[in-house]
């Protein structure tokens, strides 16, 4: 069975629930208020019978009993509304009745009676008055007709006081007939508004289920969209309930898958350009290793020349070498697979070594190294890492600079440790600056086969180092006037607050 019939069978199962409901409350209350107001009515007319026939002794102020003139007036007005009364001075002292027809009383009935209690009946079959007195005929019974059947009455059943004595008890009732007459013309009036509640009960059922599965079908649709590839879809919002907060996710999925195609598409280029400079990187080395081996081979290199060729083919083996090994570093850093092992150690030191040893590389250059640090910095890294950081930036820094000063400065922070190593070189523009932690990207193609740092990786692996240590890293460059790298190392506490905001927010994500 399809969504939308079992939706408007829900629908129509709980109106149609609802409306029989209702109608049999309202059955009933109407039941009720119908046999009340009855009750009401008779038991005035009980009151209006009592006032007009009781008898006093002006001297005494005693009761000496019922006039019959005014009860045979009164049974015959009210029997013309299918009204008959019967009164009882004790339970077997029938003093009148309108007919043959009267509410049987029982013993649990004198009881309440004597207490001063109005007795109550609903539907009741009557029985002939007992005691010795005859009912009196009136003009509206034939006089010798006999009424042998017992028609169902509602009766109400009083008790009259005189200077608290019981002196009557008087039993009026109504035919149920009656009252069944008008309930059945309710009952009617019911069905009537039943079937016609019915069938706007299925229209509504048929609208309110129309448009809940009209909302899954837009997003079937949209999903069969986003099978076919196009990830720009998004659902209409309406309203607060469950479907739209399933369509908010669904856009912040639409959304996500877009982004993730479009850093498939990014990731692609990027494989393609590297595995184009990867190539352009590797053809040079290779392309002279082959010519000086053809040229040995075919002894076409004179014998002074060939320990030169030697050593130039041992020079691009090792920037092969060199190439190859930092890719697999970069690889390795990229995908947490290297281990780190952080301790607290002297920074300064560290960096006055790596001073003197490219001390000789920056002379090539003309440049001057310069160390400003305290004469005690601890710092909380991996020992190895933190030199192959600083290794790769400051040669990074004499690579391009030329007769200039290659600064680096160290202070001690509140939450840890910064490094500033800066240069007075040729420096970048602001395009620069948003590639230079790209693999092979070099600011200034024109040094690619410069000595120290000719692969371009050297600075992609300082900046995936610095965040594995849950560091920072900024750069800013003025094109001509140098660059300065700010590097920094969190303390111990900070790094272990980090790396549990981490897992809390991996544990999340999963």
């Amino acid at each position: 069975m399809k969504l939308i019939y079992r939706q408007m069978l829900g629908f129509f199962a709980v109106i149609l629930t609802l409306i029989v409901v209702l109608g049999l409350l309202f059955i009933n209350v109407t039941s009720r208020m119908l046999y009340t107001n009855t009750w009401k009515q008779l038991q005035s007319y009980s009151d209006s019978l009592i006032e007009d026939s009781m008898r006093y002794d002006s001297a005494t102020k005693q009761f000496e009993g019922f006039t019959t003139v005014p009860l045979e007036n009164n049974a015959e007005l009210l029997q013309r509304q299918n009204v008959h009364f019967t009164i009882y001075r004790t339970k077997k002292e029938l003093i009148y009745s309108s007919s043959n027809y009267t509410a049987k009383i029982t013993n649990a009935d004198w009881k309440k009676l004597k207490a001063g209690k109005t007795v109550h009946k609903m539907m009741d079959r009557p029985t002939k008055p007992n005691g010795n007195l005859k009912p009196k005929t009136t003009s509206n019974q034939s006089s010798g007709t006999k009424s042998t059947s017992r028609p169902l009455m509602t009766d109400v059943i009083r008790p009259y006081f005189y200077k608290g004595k019981l002196v009557a008890v008087v039993s009026i009732g109504s035919f149920v007939s009656n009252i069944q007459t008008n309930l059945q013309q309710i009952r009617e009036n019911l069905w009537i508004a039943f079937i016609v509640s019915s069938l706007i009960a299925l229209i509504l059922s048929y609208i309110l289920a129309r448009s809940t599965t009209r909302r899954i079908d837009k997003m079937r649709i949209a999903t069969h969209q986003i099978a076919q590839g196009n990830y720009d879809v998004h659902l209409q919002l309406k309203g607060h309930d469950e479907l739209n907060d399933l369509s908010l996710d669904f856009n912040k999925m639409t959304d996500s898958l877009q982004e993730s195609q479009e850093e498939i598409k990014r990731q692609e280029d990027r494989r393609r350009q590297f595995m184009a400079d990867a190539a352009h990187e590797m053809r040079t080395p290779l392309t002279t290793i082959n010519g000086l081996l053809e040229g040995l081979a075919y002894d076409a290199i004179p014998e002074e020349d060939k320990a030169n060729s030697i050593k130039l083919m041992q020079n691009d083996t090792k920037r092969l070498i060199r190439l190859v090994n930092d890719n697999l570093d970069y690889e390795k850093i990229r995908t947490n697979q290297i281990s780190m092992s952080r301790k607290v150690f002297d920074a300064a030191d560290v960096l006055h070594n790596l001073a003197e040893q490219l001390t000789k590389k920056a002379g090539t250059q003309s440049d001057t190294i310069k160390v400003d640090v305290p004469a005690t910095l601890m710092t909380y890294a991996d020992y190895d890492r933190f030199v192959q950081i600083f290794f790769n930036v400051i040669q990074n820094a004499i690579q391009f600079t030329d007769k200039g000063t290659i600064t680096v400065s160290g202070t001690k922070t509140p939450t840890g440790s910064e490094f500033k190593v800066a240069d007075t070189g040729i420096g970048m523009t602001k395009e620069q600056l948003k590639n230079i932690w790209e693999r092979f990207y070099k600011a200034d193609r024109s040094r690619m086969n410069t000595k120290y740092g000719e692969s371009g990786l050297g600075l992609a692996i300082v900046h995936q180092l610095v965040e594995l240590h849950g560091g920072k890293i900024d750069v800013a460059s003025e094109y001509g006037q140098g660059t300065t790298f700010t590097i920094f190392f969190p303390d111990r506490d900070h790094a272990r607050h980090q790396s549990t905001e981490k897992h809390d927010t991996n544990e999340k994500g999963v």
